[in-house]
């Protein structure tokens, strides 16, 4: 089975940082890993760094790096009692692009003792990181054999995605402007990506659209609802036909994109994202869009992202009626949510009572209206008004979003664009870049699997 490595923007600048400094030494650090569990991979998402210090090792040059291993004994107690993985980032002060052969006798050395810590045959991993910030890795197994990480991803400012493999094959015919566009790289990276998409109406259906025609490798596409004659107004290849016969919003996007023919593979799941399933299916993504109105499935998704390192991009759009038949506001926003950054809460985009208020509804429709009669608990807005040309504007933000931070191309940077968003009433654009990390999700980050999952009581099976 193939093993992948995420890693947040925080723990990777912190890392490029450590690892290279003004001496001209190697240096080397350990990451305490959370786990995920696949159908088609194994995922290690760092959790905590142990930045070994450069005084405390025994030998530093510029080609190599030794240390006392009893420095990690706290820690290989701590990833024993919770399984999690044990990750070690030297640096390679040149451009030396593969292990060493001391690398290799450090590495088994350094392993077999770990894997005599731990009840278990699960995978821990050594990684490399070159002057220029990029990394390769590999794992190292129980009896000391080495196997390529199929993949190194960073979720920060910028999205990082380093694969064991190059594509060798010439690119695609319909992928030619966008390479001339952003790069072959990005072309390719985009190829090899796997992307989520939840909500598949208003806003998702575009997003759907773009990622698959840009040439996205897989589209995992969640929503639980059907397509009905009141949102064909806005939902990208839905017909009256559809709406008729009841089909699910994800199965019209799906044929849309399998009749495309250009190559994406699809993976349609007609279930709410408050499921169990459908949290460990999402995990295996490198990439979310989140297209939902509601708060519930925001703030889980957020979550998700969080625990496995995932860069989610949430889309939001806002239209409201002045009372008198006309519309007092047309806006909405695309949040880039880094893992370990600010949340969807922190920035008050969602609320707690929101979050509560769509969980009753979901869970106790009779409880909810009471609540609801007796003004403990505000009442779900439903049918929000939506105009096709407005959704596909923030759709469109949102995508670009994602390529500005795979293939940077501001003037200005990325770090000021966590939020980006517009007031057509007002004829105005917005930005801001992050806030304080969010102090009830910046603690989970790289967690991986748990037990329920995300620590969700509301996800346990």
């Amino acid at each position: 089975m193939k093993t992948n490595l995420k890693i947040s923007g925080r723990h990777y600048g912190l890392l490029r940082s450590h690892l290279f400094p003004p001496d001209g030494k190697e240096a080397v650090a350990v990451a305490l890993c959370g786990r995920r569990h696949g159908q088609e991979s194994h995922g290690l998402c760092v959790y905590d760094l142990v930045l070994i210090p450069h005084e405390g090792c025994s030998e530093r040059s510029e080609t190599r790096v030794s240390w006392p291993t009893s420095l990690l004994v706290p820690s290989l107690q701590q990833a024993m009692n919770r399984q999690w993985a044990v990750l070690k980032i030297h640096s390679h002060r040149g451009h030396y692009a593969q292990f060493s052969g001391y690398d290799d006798a450090s590495d088994r050395d350094l392993f077999s003792s770990v894997y005599g810590w731990m009840d278990s045959d699960l995978p821990h991993a050594s990684a490399v990181m070159l002057p220029d910030g990029q990394m390769f890795g590999r794992v190292v197994t129980s009896d000391g054999q080495f196997l390529p990480l199929s993949l190194i991803a960073v979720a920060g400012v910028e999205l990082h995605f380093w694969h064991h493999r190059v594509i060798d094959s010439d690119l695609p015919e319909f992928t030619l402007r966008h390479a001339q566009a952003f790069g072959k790289g990005t072309t390719e990276r985009l190829r090899r990506l796997t992307v989520a998409v939840i909500g598949c109406s208003g806003t998702g259906s575009p997003v759907v659209e773009q990622l698959a025609r840009l040439g996205v490798g897989k589209l995992i596409l969640v929503d639980p609802d059907k397509v009905e004659e009141k949102n064909l107004n806005r939902i990208l290849n839905a017909t009256m036909d559809d709406a008729l016969a009841g089909r699910f919003k994800i199965d019209v996007a799906a044929d849309a994109v399998v009749r495309m023919k250009l190559g994406t593979e699809v993976i349609p799941v007609s279930e709410n994202i408050v499921d169990p399933r459908v949290v460990r299916l999402v995990a295996e993504s490198h990439v979310v869009f989140g297209c939902m109105d509601g708060a519930e499935g925001r703030n889980l998704l957020n979550r998700l992202a969080t625990f496995y390192c995932i860069p989610y991009f949430d889309v939001g759009v806002r239209l409201e009626a002045d009372g008198c038949g006309g519309i007092s506001q047309v806006c909405g926003s695309v949040n880039y949510l880094q893992p370990g950054g600010s949340s969807l809460l922190s920035r008050k985009v969602i609320t707690p009572e929101e979050i509560a208020a769509e969980g009753l509804k979901r869970t106790d429709p009779a409880a909810y209206a009471e609540q609801v009669k007796a003004r403990y608990i505000k009442g779900v807005r439903e049918d929000r008004p939506a105009v096709v040309s407005v959704n596909m504007l923030y759709a469109s933000l949102a995508v670009n979003e994602f390529l500005a931070r795979l293939h940077p191309y501001r003037d200005d940077g990325n770090d000021g664009f966590a939020w980006f968003g517009s007031s057509l009433t007002q004829a105005r654009f917005f930005q801001a870049a992050d806030g304080e990390p969010c102090p009830s999700l910046s603690r989970h980050v790289g967690r991986g699997d748990t037990m329920p999952p995300l620590d969700m009581p509301a996800l346990s099976e």
